[in-house]
């Protein structure tokens, strides 16, 4: 019987993995914001370069100059 949770998911950044808090292997906390990671060496890939892995969003309507 398939257990239900609400547990949310999180996308790992490196890999591209759904996890949740529980099944994560590894946790990393940078700008105030909780990474989730599906393996050790997803983690180190993204405390190397971090930016590499971070999607920042532009604002609707703000232009990049």
């Amino acid at each position: 019987m398939k257990q239900h949770t609400d547990e949310r998911s999180f996308r790992d950044p490196v890999c591209s993995m759904q996890i949740s808090r529980l099944t994560a292997i590894e946790e990393c906390l940078y700008q105030d914001k909780s990474y989730y990671f599906c393996s050790g060496a997803c983690r180190e890939a993204f405390e190397k370069e971090p930016g590499k892995y971070i999607h920042h969003h532009r604002q609707h309507g703000m232009k990049q100059r």
